[in-house]
């Protein structure tokens, strides 16, 4: 069955732990670094020292992201926001199903720029990883590729992947406006502090000290994966 989407009324609104704690943390220390990453690799120089770690933040981030996707908090997992095509024309539309949350996660549009944005990073820390600028700088991995790979990875990691990268930090940005000045909605402060004021029947995501634990473990993890590959630079 397929209806309009009616919004609780404020007796039968409640709050829900939407972001576990471990994913509001990887959201703000990866916006960080994408920031930080950006502006070193622009300065250039003796900011490039920054940039490699700023890149090898990224990278064990995204490591863990990928883990928590599937062991995260209910709204944190990515089987939460993978919409069908007519989910995403549903949400256009301003419809949805009976039991559907669209907006208490990542919304159908939200997810796609959600994906790309891993997608992209993944992509653009990866070839950080094996680029050769010729000059100073080379990737700690760069040791494994062809020259003709190192080529091809630098030229990407230096103009496309960055600029690309650059565009979808100016949209997220933009979205976050537009939901906030059109639609009065706020995204900012839930992945502050974890909570969304929505229906009853919206389920919450665990976070509590076991899953907050199995987090530290997969970001200990992550992170000595991170310390293997700067080793292999050496």
């Amino acid at each position: 069955m397929v209806a309009l989407v009616n919004t609780p009324s404020a007796a039968t609104r409640t709050t829900v732990r939407i972001w576990d704690l471990p994913t509001r943390v990887f959201h703000w220390v990866l916006a960080a670094s994408v920031i930080g990453s950006l502006v070193s690799g622009t300065v250039g120089g003796k900011a490039m020292v920054a940039h490699f770690w700023f890149g090898y933040i990224a990278l064990g981030l995204l490591a863990f992201r990928l883990v928590w996707g599937f062991a995260g908090g209910r709204w944190s997992r990515f089987a939460s926001f993978v919409h069908p095509p007519a989910a995403l024309l549903r949400y256009l539309r301003g419809e949805r199903r009976d039991g559907e949350h669209l907006d208490a996660g990542h919304s159908p549009l939200g997810a796609g720029s959600v994906f790309a944005m891993l997608a992209v990073l993944i992509v653009q820390v990866g070839t950080g990883l094996i680029a050769d600028d010729e000059i100073s700088e080379r990737g700690p991995l760069n040791k494994y590729v062809s020259g003709a790979t190192a080529v091809v990875a630098t030229a990407w990691h230096k103009n496309y992947g960055r600029w690309i990268v650059l565009a979808l930090v100016v949209l997220h940005v933009g979205a976050i406006a537009f939901y906030r000045l059109r639609h009065r909605r706020d995204l900012v402060g839930p992945m502050w502090h974890g909570d969304k004021s929505l229906g009853a029947d919206v389920p919450a995501s665990r976070d509590d000290a076991r899953t907050r634990t199995l987090a530290l473990v997969l970001a200990l993890a992550a992170a000595a994966g991170v310390a293997w590959v700067m080793r292999q630079g050496g």
